[in-house]
């Protein structure tokens, strides 16, 4: 059976032996099959590294329909504010997805940045231990920032930065659900209750997530009590407060 110079290529490629026909010249038929081979090979090679190279699509839907997958890629593909222009990596947050506490902090800082998640270091082995004063572990809440990108010199987010997030926050907290919310440091809390009240005078009391029945406690942020651990005794105070309004 006189096959194809194609076919030969593909035999040739699979190490099995073949029989030239007389009527073809055995240098001819290597020569063709070997140029098959070739071309297959190339061809094979072009297609996967195409494959390899093409970026995941990005979901271009409005910021309220993404799931948890789309909101990731677009987090990470932002450049609605100035932020991303220095930014190692976005940083959407980490966490149970289902949790019932919502921990929210300001922007990520150094580490955050080089690491992809929010709250590490020093700062984050404290609201570990914090957590852990109520009876949570890490990985039973889930970890947020009012701005994904870090700002520069850990300096606070400005307002059209935190504006240009809002709507991946918002989705956030959409897709959890959380039963309550534990807002950390000041820039988090004003900008989630609209106000720009103190730390100070935003603490102490059950506050309510605009437009929402779920409860909202303020508390220090961490950063904040690793300079002024003497405030630890009225973070405690905080974090008890919000174990109380935690809805059965």
């Amino acid at each position: 059976m006189k096959r194809s110079a194609r076919q030969s290529a593909y035999l040739e490629a699979m190490g099995i032996t073949q029989w030239v026909s007389n009527e073809t010249p055995a240098e001819e038929s290597m020569e063709s099959g070997s140029i098959e081979l070739t071309e297959i090979v190339n061809t094979a090679v072009e297609e996967t590294s195409t494959q390899l190279n093409e970026p995941d699509p990005i979901d271009r839907s409005p910021v309220e329909l993404l799931d948890w997958e789309s909101l990731k890629k677009r987090v990470a593909a932002c450049t609605q504010c100035d932020l991303h222009k220095n930014r190692h990596q976005a940083v959407l947050g980490v966490g149970n997805l289902n949790a019932d506490w919502l921990i929210i902090g300001e922007a990520p800082g150094e580490q955050e940045d080089i690491q992809g998640e929010p709250f590490v270091g020093r700062a984050g082995l404290l609201l570990n231990n914090m957590l852990k004063a109520m009876g949570l572990e890490r990985e039973q809440v889930y970890i947020a920032n009012v701005v994904k990108c870090r700002p520069p010199g850990n300096r606070d987010p400005h307002a059209d930065e935190i504006a240009a997030c809002h709507a991946y926050l918002q989705r956030q907290i959409d897709l959890i659900q959380p039963k309550i919310l534990l807002v950390s440091g000041r820039v988090a809390a004003q900008s989630l209750l609209q106000t720009d009240a103190s730390v100070g005078r935003l603490r102490g009391k059950i506050h309510h997530y605009p437009g929402t029945e779920i409860p909202l406690v303020v508390t220090y942020h961490p950063a904040y009590l690793l300079r002024k651990p003497t405030e630890k005794a009225k973070a405690w105070q905080d974090l008890k407060l919000a174990l109380s309004a935690l809805p059965v």
